[in-house]
């Protein structure tokens, strides 16, 4: 029963990640009809919208739009590619850029819980690490129940803004990147790059499911 359970989690928790890497190593050959690459398209569609302010960078961080720095940051081959996936990754962060322009809410609210869960799931930490020393030191159970309240809370934490983010990731890839996709894109690679914005967004699954994983491992550990 209990590795069926097991199973099952690490399914969910594996199986959106290896398929939205699937589908971006799928459309991530090079293509000669395509004049520009990830980045050259980024930038000619800020210059275009008049995002004041953003700029391209390569980062090997992961690609991602940084609020702060308004940055649209590109990975190495999706900043120089001429593929499918370089182009449709970098439409999508540039949906970013255009949200923070329009001063969409749910973006600027996501940028202030991405912070406060930062904060909270290194305090998670420290609260799963000290939980036993204060319940030796003080052997007074509801301390020790308040404190891995605290630490699940701060996990939880985490998780709530994975999913809260998946709405923001959805409407940068639909409302956003899709209708300038195809206005450069030929019809028939359009269904492909449907396919990639929603593995774009859904990235952000296998992330709330890791922060849910990253929480039941330390309740796991207090069990012992």
């Amino acid at each position: 029963m209990w590795l069926l359970l097991v199973g099952g989690l690490l399914a969910l928790f594996l199986l959106p990640n290896a398929w939205a890497r699937w589908a971006l190593a799928r459309h991530g050959a090079p293509r000669d009809d395509y004049p520009g690459s990830g980045g050259e398209l980024a930038e000619h569609l800020i210059e275009r919208l008049g995002l004041e302010g953003v700029a391209v960078e390569v980062t090997t961080a992961g690609d991602h739009y940084d609020p702060a720095a308004r940055r649209v940051r590109l990975s190495p081959e999706h900043f120089e590619g001429h593929s499918l996936t370089a182009v449709t990754v970098a439409a999508h962060e540039v949906g970013h850029a255009i949200q923070h322009h329009q001063g969409y809410q749910p973006l600027l609210a996501r940028t202030r819980l991405v912070r406060l869960s930062q904060g909270a799931e290194k305090l998670g930490a420290a609260l799963m690490m000290a939980a036993p020393l204060l319940f030796l030191l003080t052997r007074t159970p509801t301390g020790l129940a308040l404190v891995i309240l605290a630490a699940v809370l701060s996990f939880g934490t985490a998780a709530l803004v994975h999913l809260i983010t998946l709405p923001v990731e959805l409407d940068a890839s639909y409302r956003r990147a899709l209708p300038l996709l195809e206005e450069y894109l030929p019809p028939y690679d359009m269904p492909a790059a449907r396919h990639l914005l929603t593995a774009c967004a859904f990235t952000y699954v296998a992330a709330s499911l890791a922060s849910l994983l990253n929480l039941g491992r330390w309740l796991v550990i207090l069990r012992r």
